[in-house]
């Protein structure tokens, strides 16, 4: 297979790995900083009262969400012409997934602008108890939580494809590869275990999500620093 170069630049692999490592940040920020110290597991009038108190904070974990998405378009552009020379039918079916990941979450923000409405105190809420409108906030943001697990279903199998692609590419090292392999499939069994187990899924939290922040972390830093072996042969 011949070079990529003459459709990627270094310039371009180091931008995306830019991205890659700021929706790592933003995305941290929004669960851990935001969310982490806003929502009080199983008390909804709590979790209300926070959110009330800090609406600005809470506003600002949903447009870092909605930029990690924003982020996420170059680097889906820069991995689509990457490893186009690789496999194109299976890097198609990344893309695709991916595609479809960031849609699904994108939507999923919803759930988290919700609860600013029904705590606005506007005149149409007054049908509802105060206790009535903490329960459906507290409601829409665990519907949330399994709307982003049900978005990053689907970014797990394009996790495992991406990393078999950059196996044979040999654009990467290949532990990088293993490594992003091994976090879409801790991904899926994190979704599928929240979706059947749940229980099961609490136990696994947050250790499961380690390999993909070992895995994710160390790709973006490579970009960023090494770039990708766009000039030598993938095989």
């Amino acid at each position: 297979m011949g070079s990529v170069s003459a459709a990627v630049s270094q310039g371009y692999v180091r931008f995306a790995g830019c991205c890659y490592l700021l929706i790592i940040g933003l995305g941290l920020y929004a669960e851990t900083q935001v969310r982490g110290s806003l929502v009080v597991a199983g008390d909804a009038i709590a979790t209300a009262a926070q959110i009330g108190a800090a609406q600005t904070f809470w506003r600002s974990g949903i447009v870092a969400d909605l930029c990690m998405q924003l982020l996420d378009i170059p680097i889906i552009v820069l991995f689509y012409l990457l490893f186009k020379p690789v496999n194109a039918a299976l890097n198609l079916m990344a893309t695709a997934f991916n595609l479809m990941q960031t849609a699904v979450l994108v939507a999923n923000k919803l759930c988290l602008v919700l609860p600013l409405l029904l705590l606005s105190g506007a005149a149409y809420l007054s049908a509802f108890s105060p206790e009535q409108l903490s329960a459906l906030s507290y409601t829409a943001i665990r519907l949330h939580s399994y709307g982003f697990a049900i978005g990053l279903l689907f970014f797990a199998l394009a996790c495992v494809i991406r990393g078999y692609l950059i196996i044979k590419s040999q654009l990467f090292p290949k532990i990088l590869g293993l490594m992003l392999g091994l976090a879409g499939v801790c991904y899926l069994v994190n979704t599928l275990a929240l979706l059947l187990a749940p229980d099961f899924a609490a136990m696994l939290f947050p250790w499961i999500m380690l390999p993909v922040l070992v895995g994710e972390l160390s790709l973006s830093l490579w970009m960023i620093v090494k770039g990708a072996n766009v000039n030598g042969p993938a095989q």
